[in-house]
């Protein structure tokens, strides 16, 4: 797409779509769910080379992810250290993300399970981009997507 340009949708019965954007949606919901960890594991799953995922994965979803719109959540887990947090919310502030919830148990053993929702549409960066800064910062232990 030309920059600047808006997208335009349409909504298109299902049986109509040729086989292989259905396909790219269906590796796309293996990823989401965990039932196919990578994406060569979930293109090899559905039948589909990578270049072709990554090629319609960002302008093919389902009529209900596009309802929804661009909300992740993220599940982490950051050593009981002071400004841990607090860095990693800056990480989502410097990225244009709108954080919606955050949500932290009390730390145990060390460590605190930290899940954080966020709209990304206005974001500088790519989700993966946002999560790999996230897992480099001292004192996240574990950081991924749990669902969006």
């Amino acid at each position: 797409m030309a920059t600047g340009k808006k997208p335009k949708y349409y909504l298109v019965d299902g049986d109509m779509l040729p086989e292989i954007f259905l396909k790219v949606t269906e590796a796309k919901k293996l990823l989401e769910t965990g039932e196919a960890s990578t994406v060569a594991e979930a293109v090899s799953l559905v039948g589909i080379s990578r270049s072709a995922f990554y090629k319609y994965k960002d302008a093919v979803s389902p009529f209900q992810d596009m309802k929804r719109g661009r909300i992740i959540t993220f599940h982490t887990i950051l050593r009981d250290r002071m400004g841990v947090l607090s860095t990693v919310l800056a990480i989502f502030a410097n990225s244009g993300a709108n954080i919606l919830t955050i949500n932290q148990s009390i730390p145990t053993n060390g460590a605190a399970i930290v899940t954080i929702s966020a709209e990304t549409t206005d974001m500088t960066m790519t989700n993966e981009e946002l999560l790999s800064s996230v897992r480099q910062t001292p004192g996240v232990i574990r950081a991924e997507v749990l669902a969006g």
